[in-house]
């Protein structure tokens, strides 16, 4: 299925339930429809617990449209047609990045309820260092091939991820979805920006539950911590999983239990 932003790009999108809860999902930085088949089957667990679950290709993605700049009011135009197209009001859940991309969406869209946001990689001391990444990945997007793009903006996670990324089948896909990084860089400093100056304390008036992992690595538990100290509705949560991912069925019992 595909919907249209106020800017023109066509943002694709599978739905599954519908007449449930309305809830959209938000990929972080490599997430695609096409490669993500750990959420494909969390949508069909969704569906089945009660959900309207959307899933689509971020600007710039998979099938979706979209060129340079990719940006956070970018992603928050799609997630509003997406809003729109669920009848208005919706809840979100933001994987990694798109957690940034969540919680900038919800200061901007009346229609989000609740926010979800699973082990959010934010800098809770400012935002120089996501500042200076989408600076990288600007540069990098204007004077380098897409390759350069994507081994800047995934240095420092486990080398095996962009290894298998850049060997594997949908190696012409991850090379398109290179750019579209910028837009994770930027909504991550301005969430790190916003935690710290109160804007999300102010603007972020939706519920907001937490996640992080069983065993998370530290960085993601100190954000989450972070979050739920500044904002006015929030709580913690915990999904049985490791090293930044969960099992579909975990994940699904969890939202059920928060969101239903």
């Amino acid at each position: 299925m595909y919907v249209r932003t106020g800017q023109g790009r066509r943002i694709a999108y599978d739905r599954e339930g519908s007449g449930g809860r309305p809830l959209v999902l938000v990929g972080g930085l490599g997430q695609m429809r096409a490669t993500d088949a750990a959420t494909r089957t969390l949508c069909g667990e969704l569906a089945a617990r009660g959900f309207d679950v959307v899933h689509h290709d971020r600007p710039g993605r998979g099938d979706s449209t979209g060129d340079p700049p990719f940006t956070l009011a970018g992603e928050v135009e799609a997630l509003r047609a997406l809003v729109d197209e669920l009848g208005g009001r919706a809840a979100l859940y933001g994987s990694s990045s798109g957690g940034a991309i969540a919680l900038g969406a919800a200061t901007r869209i009346p229609g989000v309820d609740h926010l979800v946001l699973w082990e959010t990689p934010l800098g809770t001391d400012g935002s120089a260092d996501a500042r200076a990444w989408h600076a990288g990945i600007v540069e990098r997007t204007r004077s380098a091939g897409p390759e350069a793009v994507l081994r800047f903006a995934m240095d420092g996670m486990p080398p095996e991820w962009l290894d298998g990324m850049l060997a594997g089948p949908d190696r012409e896909r991850y090379l398109r979805l290179a750019p579209t990084t910028a837009a994770d860089a930027e909504a991550l400093a301005w969430a790190a920006d916003a935690l710290r100056d109160g804007t999300v304390a102010r603007e972020v008036t939706a519920p907001t539950t937490v996640l992080t992992g069983t065993s998370a690595w530290p960085l993601f538990v100190e954000a989450a911590d972070a979050l739920v100290d500044v904002l006015p509705h929030a709580e913690r949560g915990d999904v049985p999983g490791a090293a930044h991912g969960w099992e579909p069925a975990d994940l699904a019992r969890v939202l059920a239990e928060v969101l239903l």
